[in-house]
């Protein structure tokens, strides 16, 4: 139990990339799973988090023996093109979803506000009202993130802060959801013999519905952006040879053990409370849709609307956070900011007008959701080729190269991983477009 707390608290980066995967996609994806089709395919997250692990583990293992920033690695190793897409693609994504989660985190925010001081705007206000109050809210949220994304920029000290600050909201995150769990366990409204079986891989999604929800899940366990900034926050540590151990123990304690954590209990409530429900409501259920159906389904409103919405605010503002720190970690690589200046703090500012996502994103979200999705998607499983590529190059890693047994195992699982990723973006894609 003591080196597991030692780990606890020596890590950080993988709790960076815990904060990053769980935003709004992750989210809306566990609610879907959960309410569209029960505990079925509870399964896929675990999977899906599974195969982004592998690919960590050899980027942590290449940068921490090296000491090389990973586009300076691409660049020089593999190809420009391809680094200065992984960077573009990285940059790009980081803001564009943010106009999704400013939207999010305003909502949550408001919905807790309601039920804990008994404000809201009324139905019969106008609609520019209350998206007036909306876009404070995220202004509000967006200062948070900025204030803390600029402490963490100014390093020593300010970094331990700020990774203490996402372990504890990490924690708060799955406490949060662990109590809906509970609250509706208690309920009896879930069925823990189905929620073991729906762990066993055993069935696959049969409809285009059921296979787009399952490539959603593939693409939200490790994007683009988060593959671009972990190198960077692992160097921002410090870190080298002597922590590679510590940084495989750190993914898994804080991004794969959170990560499943949430994205199952989150799967469970919605599978014991919501499938069955109204039809055709899963396939555009939304967190706070989901929340008043929660308090709806006997589990009241201290739950259901407070500490769910409060559990994804958690969840937001954590990606909001990181989508920041991608933006300026690919600046600084592109353009060669130093890490103290002034052009990089504004850098991680690029996310700023995603604010306006409270009145855009209902527009614009069906324009840029699939173009956005399947560019980065494709470019997704390319960055893992470029991982391949930099794990078999010994004029890049020296001794420190697998060899034997260890480079078979290794090669073997991160082509596995490859093939999957770019079947699943193919086949989403296709389906999108309407070609299947």
């Amino acid at each position: 139990m003591s080196t597991l707390w030692q780990n606890i608290r020596a890590g950080g980066p993988g709790w960076l990339q815990g904060a990053m995967t769980l935003g709004g996609g992750s989210a809306i994806t566990s609610l879907t799973l959960g309410a569209a089709f029960g505990y079925e395919f509870l399964w896929l997250q675990p999977i899906s988090m599974v195969i982004g692990c592998v690919m960590l583990f050899a980027l942590s293992h290449q940068t921490l023996s090296t000491g090389e920033r990973p586009f300076q690695a691409m660049r020089k190793h593999v190809s420009v093109p391809l680094a200065w897409l992984w960077a573009i693609a990285a940059l790009a994504s980081s803001i564009i979803w943010g106009f999704s989660h400013y939207p999010l985190s305003a909502g949550m925010l408001e919905e807790a506000i309601s039920v804990l001081s008994g404000f809201q705007m009324k139905a019969t206000e106008e609609a520019s009202q209350r998206e007036g109050y909306l876009f404070a809210l995220a202004v509000a949220v967006w200062a948070v993130c900025a204030f803390t994304v600029w402490r963490y920029s100014s390093g020593g000290r300010a970094v331990r802060v700020f990774e203490n600050g996402i372990k504890m909201l990490s924690a708060v995150v799955v406490l949060s959801f662990a109590w809906v769990v509970i609250s509706a366990g208690m309920e009896g409204r879930i069925d823990w013999a189905a929620a073991a079986w729906g762990l066993i891989p055993h069935s696959l999604p049969s409809d285009a519905f059921g296979v787009t929800t399952m490539m959603a899940a593939l693409g939200t366990a490790v994007g683009i952006n988060m593959t671009f900034v972990y190198g960077y926050t692992l160097l921002q540590r410090n870190w080298g040879r002597e922590e590679r151990t510590l940084s495989r123990y750190d993914i898994v304690l804080g991004l794969v053990l959170p990560y499943l954590l949430v994205t199952t209990l989150i799967s469970l409530a919605a599978a014991g409370s919501l499938y069955g429900g109204e039809d055709g409501i899963q396939s555009r259920l939304s967190p706070q849709q989901a929340g008043a159906m929660f308090a709806a389904s006997g589990l009241g409103d201290f739950v259901g609307r407070l500490v769910f919405p409060l559990g994804v605010l958690g969840m937001a503002v954590g990606s909001l956070v990181m989508h920041m720190l991608t933006c300026g970690a690919a600046a600084k690589e592109m353009f060669g900011f130093a890490d103290d200046s002034l052009a990089y703090r504004l850098s991680c500012l690029l996310p700023t007008p995603a604010v306006l996502g409270v009145f855009l994103w209902t527009s614009m979200g069906p324009y840029v959701i699939l173009p956005t999705s399947a560019i980065c998607g494709f470019l997704l499983p390319i960055a893992y080729i470029g991982w391949l590529v930099l794990n078999n190059r010994r004029d890049y890693l020296g001794d420190d190269m697998p060899v034997g047994r260890r480079k078979t195992f290794y090669n073997a699982a991160m082509v596995i991983c490859i093939v999957t990723v770019l079947a699943s973006v193919t086949y989403s894609t296709l389906v999108g477009l309407g070609v299947i």
